[in-house]
């Protein structure tokens, strides 16, 4: 008897959360055949070198989680961690068997080893050397899809091309991409490896929220032209569009900031937290996220991964309830008056020449000859 009233009072084990609607709509990456997630597994937070992060058995549970959900698509770098998230996504992939069902992408250009000063950078010697010490870690033979990870400002865009080509050819990289490269430098790249026959980038993975618009500038139009799908980072723009931060009025006018996340850390005079610009985004988020039931991030993810371009958004997680929150952002839609809400409050300042070039201004009128136009530019599309 006193087992079954045992039995009765126990807890009862989590159940597992159900299971996304939207995380095995694969996309196209690019215009490759590679099928990628609408949300990727970025695994920046993989290792505790940092001073922060996930432990080894943190960061295998959410990379499993990830898979039982129907992700496929991590994306790690030799830079992150010091080395250890490439060593822990090893790790997990032997221990799972489950290498050939994910789509793997890691990245160079970042030094690993101080002092030496071919040790970064995107010439040959740094690619060649970091993918052969990228697939030690990681504890495979090839790379799904090898990023260059900045612009380094010297390797001329046809060395880092020939090189790429190279390693594809030798069945140690299946696809390439660039991240974090101005738009004209992916242009080149591109020009050269369709001209040459190379392999062609198929991905740019880039900085967006709706804190940080800037690549509608030119970044999405010079993607959509060369065929090229875009993987936003920093979906939740550093973590101000998380839910984790808010500010109150003081009587002397000014704000007292807090926050649970790593912008603050005592830190209320933090630039990113106290922007207008920022603040009044945020405040509209939190207004949408509330008329939908959704939290912030939720909500702030969901208008990522809708906009023109976006193949696959990354994520990150520390711990699996944060990871079960971010998958869900694809379970709904906002609808069109919400959603222009979040436009209108953080549309970026476009600059010279798009402004100059504005549909109904002066110059576009007379390049018109005062006629109607049916269709806009490219960059005033949503």
């Amino acid at each position: 008897m006193a087992a079954k009233r045992a039995a009765k009072t126990a807890p009862k084990k989590p159940s597992a959360p159900a299971k996304p609607k939207g995380l095995e709509a694969y996309h196209l990456l690019g215009r490759s055949g590679l099928r990628v997630s609408p949300l990727c597994l970025g695994t920046m937070t993989f290792g505790k070198e940092w001073g922060w992060g996930n432990s080894d058995k943190e960061s295998e549970a959410i990379y499993r989680r990830y898979l039982d959900a129907g992700g496929n698509f991590v994306d790690t770098a030799n830079f992150y961690t010091q080395g250890t998230s490439e060593t822990l996504l090893g790790k997990f992939m032997k221990g799972a068997k489950n290498r050939d069902r994910v789509v793997l992408a890691t990245k160079f250009t970042l030094g690993m080893h101080p002092g030496d000063p071919n040790g970064g950078g995107n010439g040959r010697k740094n690619i060649i050397e970091s993918l052969e010490a990228s697939l030690r870690r990681l504890q495979t033979d090839y790379v799904d899809l090898y990023w260059l990870h900045m612009y380094d400002g010297m390797t001329p865009v046809e060395e880092v091309m020939r090189t790429l080509d190279a390693l594809v050819r030798s069945g140690k990289v299946r696809h390439i991409g660039f991240s974090d490269t101005p738009a004209w430098y992916l242009a080149k790249g591109q020009t050269y490896a369709e001209l040459r026959g190379f392999e062609p980038l198929c991905a740019l993975q880039l900085e967006y929220s709706l804190i940080t618009r800037d690549i509608e500038r030119e970044h999405v139009d010079a993607a959509l032209e060369f065929g090229l799908g875009i993987c936003p980072w920093s979906p939740l723009g550093g973590g101000l569009l998380s839910g984790k931060y808010e500010r109150k009025p003081r009587k002397d006018g000014g704000y007292d900031y807090s926050g649970k996340g790593r912008l603050t850390h005592n830190r209320a005079d933090h630039p990113r937290l106290i922007s207008e610009r920022n603040w009044a985004i945020i405040d509209a988020l939190h207004a949408v996220a509330r008329a939908l039931g959704k939290s912030p991030a939720q909500v702030a993810l969901n208008w990522a991964t809708k906009r023109r371009g976006i193949a696959s958004t990354i994520i990150g997680a520390t711990s699996l309830a944060q990871l079960d929150d971010n998958l869900a952002a694809l379970d709904f839609d906002i609808p069109a008056e919400l959603a222009a809400k979040l436009d209108e409050v953080s549309k970026p300042t476009l600059g010279f020449p798009y402004e100059f070039l504005a549909p109904g201004g002066f110059v576009m009128t007379a390049v018109s000859g005062g006629t109607k136009q049916a269709a806009e530019p490219a960059w005033f599309r949503k």
